[in-house]
């Protein structure tokens, strides 16, 4: 099993379970400012749509500023999405990704990341692809949080009820 490509299965799934969840609830839910990391929970998903899309480049081989630079107009193209609009647009994405990972023979091929936040270091396109998983998962307990301040509760989207559903986890 390849796990870095497991647990982005699981991301996509998680995404998409937590975002199935907040559509059975009245819509304004997506735009009502809570105090919180983000004002709302649109702005939760924008982040991570954004640094998802960033993510992808990066593993394309585009250097991380510029791949920064190029996502940067997303938000204020998302910032405001539906429930449904956010899911097609994350599932998109995880199609752009599954494409590109099915290109490459070796995720532990190792690149040089020069992070403008950080320091220059030696990381491997695994490393990439499981903070992604990661830092989704981050954020949806954000959003989760954030649906309890707004009087609404929020859905299991842990790993361990990913390895119940055969029919995602059978895709890694």
């Amino acid at each position: 099993m390849n796990y870095p490509l497991h647990m982005f299965n699981y991301h996509v799934w998680a995404n998409r379970t937590l975002l199935s969840h907040i559509g059975t609830l009245p819509a304004e839910v997506m735009t009502r400012e809570v105090n919180s990391s983000y004002p709302t929970i649109a702005h939760a998903f924008t982040h991570i749509y954004v640094v998802d899309s960033m993510w992808l480049q990066v593993l394309q081989g585009i250097g991380m500023q510029e791949a920064l630079e190029a996502s940067m107009p997303l938000i204020a193209q998302t910032q405001h999405y539906t429930v449904e609009q956010f899911d097609q647009a994350l599932e998109q994405l995880a199609e752009r990704y599954r494409a590109l990972l099915a290109e490459q023979p070796d995720l532990e091929r190792e690149i040089v990341l020069v992070n403008p936040f950080a320091t220059t270091r030696t990381t491997r396109l695994s490393e990439m692809l499981l903070h992604v998983a990661n830092h989704g998962t981050y954020h949806r307990g954000n959003v989760s949080t954030m649906l309890r301040q707004l009087g609404h509760p929020s859905t299991m989207t842990d790993y361990m009820l990913y390895w119940y559903q055969p029919s995602e986890s059978a895709k890694a």
